[in-house]
């Protein structure tokens, strides 16, 4: 990559490295960081013309060393009068991130919507944020590539609380394509379109391993509590009557999308509820086995996938299903759980409708339960055999920061316009904690009304709900 040196107004910066392989576009997102002068208002001389933001790097003849002059002024903040009205461009940028009511855009460097979305929906969670702040650096057990990644996560999201104008991602987007190179494909000299569902498990996954508490009774906002889904499947041959149980723990549940599925929840019970083909033991060949998969233990965030892109062998390529499948505001998972987890609920979720029944003037029958009532709601509880099981179901309703209802809030949608996985285009439509909506189209923030939200469910060549986060609602412990 060559250096050059890049001359502004009176400052001269010496090593500018540039990366040809990159648009230019680039190569002014960092002379932003440098300078504060925005890329679009940048004028840089090269061969007597103007830098364009598409250029072609190989047919401008730019060498090692050169010295390039650059033109724009630079966003500053005017101090404000003693007296006197104060506007808010006056203001410092941390106060006007707060006066404005939602945080920065993030740069587009050349096919990065997928990355930028899955970073503003993940940066809408606080306790994610928290978690990042006290990361307590590399241990032994993590690679230096997934300690940078967090590392670079956690100062890309300061630096969206602390900016309304947009933030560039470079730091960010090197360390990814070198923890995932399969980010950094090529295509013709740019780099690719690339699947924002791939993007984020990817970089909750990395997450996962690097803010893993030492101590989970000090620090219990790890990933698995705010993220993690434990699913315990119950695996049954109808024709040998062969059963038996199978644990994981996922990230996000899937909305399976056919001719049947109207609603996210119809496509949920079909994620949960499955056939498979397997060889029989008893048998002695291949039988089929129905896999049925409630949800045992649940997370502060529901994560929501919409399989929304399949592989067509025809064509050779991924193919999108534009079927349209309504999502609800709030969402309510109850029937998706356990037996037993649904027992653990019941307190909870009937201290949240007597609370919802007050602010409404409706009467509520206070009266406490009997000690005998409570030992026989105690006794019906069947505990699955195994062990660890019991020990899930317990911990999910005794957290400090309050009890989990199974009930769930929309605080940000992932959609994708196009119709290839491949192309089209990724935005982040985020639920402020004022309860205001933003669009984030990268580095155009753009409010929205609620009602409007639910409109992104798919059906035609508009924005469609790919993936969506929802925030538990819960109530004291």
């Amino acid at each position: 990559m060559p250096t050059v040196s890049v001359k502004w107004q009176k400052e001269l910066f010496p090593a500018v490295e540039i990366d040809t392989s990159l648009p230019p576009l680039v190569f002014k997102s960092q002379l932003y960081d440098l300078t504060g002068v925005p890329p679009e208002r940048q004028k840089i001389m090269v061969k007597g013309g103007l830098l364009k933001d598409d250029a072609d790097w190989s047919t401008l003849g730019v060498k090692e060393g050169q010295k390039l002059m650059m033109m724009g002024t630079a966003d500053e903040i005017v101090k404000a009068p003693e007296k006197g009205p104060v506007f808010m461009e006056d203001l410092p940028e941390e106060e006007q991130v707060v006066a404005v009511g939602h945080t920065a855009g993030l740069f587009n460097l050349g096919n990065t919507c997928y990355m930028n979305s899955t970073l503003q929906c993940l940066h809408s969670v606080p306790e994610l944020k928290s978690a990042l702040l006290k990361y307590p650096g590399r241990s032994n057990e993590l690679d230096q590539s997934s300690h940078l990644l967090t590392v670079a996560t956690r100062d890309l999201f300061g630096e969206l609380d602390r900016n309304v104008k947009p933030v560039s991602p470079m730091q960010f987007w090197m360390v990814l394509r070198k923890k995932y190179p399969q980010f950094g494909q090529l295509h013709n000299g740019s780099f690719m379109q690339q699947d924002a569902e791939e993007c984020w498990t990817q970089l909750l996954y990395t997450l996962s391993q690097s803010l893993r508490a030492p101590n989970s009774s000090e620090n219990p906002e790890t990933m698995k509590d705010l993220f993690g889904i434990d699913l315990v499947s119950r695996v049954h041959c109808a024709e040998s009557g062969e059963e038996s149980s199978e644990a994981e723990s996922v990230y996000s549940l899937k909305c399976h999308i056919s001719h049947e599925v109207n609603h996210l929840h119809e496509g949920l019970k079909h994620g949960l509820k499955s056939e498979l083909e397997k060889v029989s033991p008893s048998l002695g060949r291949s039988a089929i086995y129905l896999k049925e998969s409630p949800t045992f233990c649940l997370s502060r965030y529901l994560t929501v996938q919409f399989v929304r892109f399949f592989w067509k062998r025809e064509s050779n390529q991924k193919a999108k299903i534009l079927r349209k499948v309504d999502y609800p505001l709030e969402l309510d998972i109850y029937d998706l759980c356990s037996d037993e987890l649904r027992k653990k609920l019941e307190a909870p979720r009937k201290f949240l409708r007597d609370e919802e029944g007050k602010k409404l003037g409706l009467k509520i029958d206070e009266k406490k339960p009997k000690d005998n009532d409570v030992k026989m709601v105690d006794s019906e509880v069947t505990v699955t055999s195994l062990p660890y099981i019991a020990d899930l179901i317990s911990g999910v309703i005794s957290e400090n920061k309050g009890q989990l209802t199974g009930i769930y809030e929309l605080v940000s949608v992932l959609t994708h316009k196009g119709r290839s996985a491949d192309s089209g285009h990724y935005v982040a439509w985020v639920k402020q904690e004022s309860g205001k909506w933003i669009q984030y189209d990268d580095d155009n923030p753009i409010p929205q009304r609620e009602e409007d939200i639910t409109k992104l469910s798919g059906g035609g060549d508009w924005h469609m709900a790919y993936i969506c986060m929802y925030k538990a609602r819960v109530v004291p412990s």
